[in-house]
């Protein structure tokens, strides 16, 4: 590489890793895995998207258990829980003020119900997160497509939300945009949605079309080899379908086009010509059967274990977090053969990742050939971001090694930087060796960031190497784990 193009990787790199989470995106990502609940009146008529002509009399889950959801969603692992308060047919689960399309005008509980509220209380008590999905387009509102009148009324309900149901961990918003009654299209005011979350629920974080998590552009559970949490600003953009079309003799929409399926949004190649940026979390959603709602003919079509087991995997331990959706039935319950699959998920990651052989108890050493001092290759043993490994700033290239006193099995390497610090690594080998020395890498992998799932088959393991090939500046290393 010549001095010229050194010099300015240098002065990227030295950029980008100012680029770290807020407090609130980092407690988000620490949640790593938790539950979607799809539940509305398409649950009664067998529809994935409704048109908001639904009488609110079909709406009538005869046994609603908050806790059975609840319950199961803990059994499988996971932190919290986001429920579909309004979906595009605009019923609230919840006694709006500004509709007559909720559940007050439902038989549900004679009218007394509040399937929001439930929801929110068994969660409390379970001490699980509770987080809102409010559908910016609703299908039954006459003010839709009607400019500010239909903001007001959105912001109207989003108030309801976040100052009746507790602590909101996430409002999650798609862009669906379709014609209201009056054929007119509503041009949402972002902005105002977003002031009106950060006043009334500062640490909540708002998803898809929101400035703190992306979607990673699929709801298949696909996940990029390489997910990027520092991304150019203009990233956050993608998912407001509505404001492109708008501004189609604007220079900037003449730039290389961002797509949040892209599958490469941050690697140096990709920002080399970019101006500004954002630390902007990958979040991956999928449902646990085809559709988002319940039908009874997708009874038998529940996710195989290994399929839900790879998603977590390469999602949460590919730098992002893991959003399933579990949707009840027009009973009001998760159906048994979803809940038997959440256990046994849950059981896996229970029992898989239960004993950690970088730890004292297995008589592990850890050297490194290079270190900053305070910063020794000790610090990946504890599972915070007070005690790190990191090289002195310039060392871009390192590596880790772990022995043990004799060969252990193990299948599954965890690793994490410390993302206080920025997402550094580039890429990085990982190698093992056995009693007999002969040395195989038996892993690969660009991305580390909040946390990288390496998994090659059980193996018998003396020596680990971790080797770093490429960082930003300098890399660090908060945690690693042998499982």
């Amino acid at each position: 590489m010549n001095a010229d193009k050194e010099n300015i990787l240098k002065s990227k790199d030295a950029e980008l890793i100012k680029v770290v989470p807020t407090q609130r995106q980092l407690l988000h990502q620490q949640m790593e895995f938790y539950a979607f609940v799809h539940f509305t009146v398409n649950t009664f008529t067998g529809r994935e998207w409704g048109d908001g002509t639904e009488s609110p009399e079909i709406f009538n889950p005869t046994e609603f258990d908050a806790d059975q959801w609840v319950n199961a969603i803990q059994e499988a692992g996971m932190s919290g829980l986001i429920l579909t308060c309004k979906h595009h047919d605009g019923f609230c689960l919840w006694p709006s003020k500004y509709t007559k399309h909720t559940i007050e005008y439902s038989p549900f509980r004679n009218g007394k119900g509040d399937i929001v509220g439930d929801v929110a209380k068994a969660c409390k008590k379970a001490g699980i997160a509770f987080g809102v999905y409010l559908s910016p387009w609703d299908r039954n509102s006459a003010l839709y497509g009607k400019g500010r009148e239909y903001d007001d009324f959105f912001i109207h309900q989003l108030e309801e939300l976040l100052t009746q149901y507790g602590e909101i961990f996430a409002v999650w918003f798609d862009g669906a945009c379709g014609e209201g009654p009056n054929g007119k299209k509503q041009y949402y005011d972002w902005d105002r949605y977003y002031e009106t979350i950060r006043r009334l629920q500062p640490n909540a974080n708002i998803s898809v079309c929101g400035p703190d998590v992306r979607w990673c552009g699929n709801e298949a559970g696909h996940t990029r080899q390489s997910e990027w949490s520092v991304v150019p600003k203009r990233t956050a953009d993608t998912e407001k379908i509505a404001a492109a079309s708008q501004h189609t003799d604007d220079n900037r929409f003449r730039e290389r086009k961002i797509s949040a399926s892209d599958e490469d949004l941050g690697s140096r190649e990709v920002l080399k010509d970019e101006k500004e940026f954002i630390w902007y979390p990958a979040e991956v959603n999928t449902s646990i059967r085809p559709g988002w709602f319940y039908h009874d003919f997708e009874d038998d079509k529940v996710k195989p274990l290994k399929e839900l087991i790879y998603v977590y995997e390469h999602s949460v331990g590919g730098n992002a977090t893991f959003l399933l959706n579990i949707p009840p039935s027009p009973k009001g319950l998760l159906h048994q053969n979803d809940v038997a699959r959440l256990r046994q998920l849950g059981d896996y990651l229970r029992l898989e990742y239960a004993d950690n052989k970088i730890s004292d108890k297995w008589g592990v050493t850890i050297c490194a050939d290079y270190s900053e001092a305070g910063h020794g290759a000790e610090n990946v043993k504890c599972d915070d971001y007070g005690t790190y490994f990191k090289t002195g700033d310039g060392q871009r290239e390192c590596t880790l090694t772990f022995t043990w006193p004799e060969e252990i099995r193990a299948g599954h390497l965890v690793l994490k930087e410390n993302i206080l610090l920025s997402q550094r690594v580039e890429s990085f080998e990982v190698i093992a060796a056995g009693n007999d020395g002969r040395e195989e890498i038996i892993g690969r992998g660009t991305v580390i960031g909040y946390k990288k799932i390496v998994s090659f088959g059980e193996r018998s393991i003396k020596t680990l190497k971790v080797k770093i090939t490429d960082s930003r500046v300098s890399p660090t290393l908060s945690f690693a784990g042998l499982y």
